[in-house]
């Protein structure tokens, strides 16, 4: 079978227990791993009402959503990758550090690398970290040998074990099959809007946002997050939490 037709890793892929989406497991996760407390994970109530993205401080520099790969997202996503060449990028010139997911029920884990691996995020990962190790590893990598290094990191496997096993409900066994899945969108430098996702082709370019939006700005929503609702077909398990300046 074909990654486009099914592009989950193998049975035999090593497994990590599925991450809650919890801002506050998240932001420890993210902190042990490397990033600057200046950054934390926050709850997003809602993509529509401006009262309630307001409790989000800005910029939001990463959106992470969840959300149920039915019937229809999938069609959809075998529809888009089957005409794009599998991403071969690496290297200091690439547009956004992308990982492909290799380790089962990771994508949480995947989410969070990625929002906090791209755009101004980056700049807050200090040195000499389990991130900016991770970073300098894996960007001379092509995309398989890049989930490789994820999968050899043991710092990673640990830090996320600690997290998923301190969720709110009860975590569900490393091997089980689960419908929800995790996406990051994340705004560059350049303005680009960049959904990534470890089980696509490679990082997806949703278009150029203007100077001053960010992740929940109108487009950014409309061009990102939005999308996946709409294909939702009456499926109500979606939430959202977004990567921005720390309240605490």
């Amino acid at each position: 079978m074909s990654s486009t037709t099914n592009p989950d890793p193998s049975s035999a892929a090593p497994a990590f227990i599925p991450l809650e989406a919890n801002p506050e497991l998240m932001t420890k996760l993210i902190h042990k791993l490397g990033l600057s407390s200046a950054l934390q994970v926050h709850d997003v109530y809602s993509l529509s009402e401006p009262e309630m993205l307001a409790f989000v401080p800005r910029p939001a520099l990463a959106l992470l959503l969840v959300f149920p790969v039915s019937a229809t997202y999938e069609s959809a996503r075998m529809a888009e990758d089957a005409g794009v060449a599998p991403y071969a990028g690496k290297g200091a010139d690439e547009p956004v550090m992308w990982w492909r997911q290799t380790i089962r029920n990771a994508c949480g884990l995947m989410g969070l690398l990625h929002a906090v691996s791209n755009g101004p995020a980056r700049s807050f990962i200090g040195e000499n970290t389990t991130l900016s190790r991770l970073l300098t590893d894996s960007e001379p990598l092509p995309p398989a040998d890049r989930a490789a290094l994820l999968e050899k990191t043991a710092a990673l496997a640990t830090a996320h074990r600690e997290a998923a096993t301190q969720g709110q409900t009860a975590a569900p066994d490393a091997q089980d099959d689960l419908d929800l899945h995790y996406v990051c969108f994340v705004k560059t430098d350049d303005g680009t809007l960049w959904e990534l996702d470890g089980r696509r082709t490679g990082p997806l370019n949703r278009g150029t946002l203007d100077e001053g939006d960010d992740v929940l700005s109108p487009n950014a929503l409309l061009w990102g997050p939005l999308k996946f609702l709409e294909r939702g077909g009456g499926d109500m398990r979606f939430s959202c939490v977004a990567l921005a300046a720390s309240v605490d």
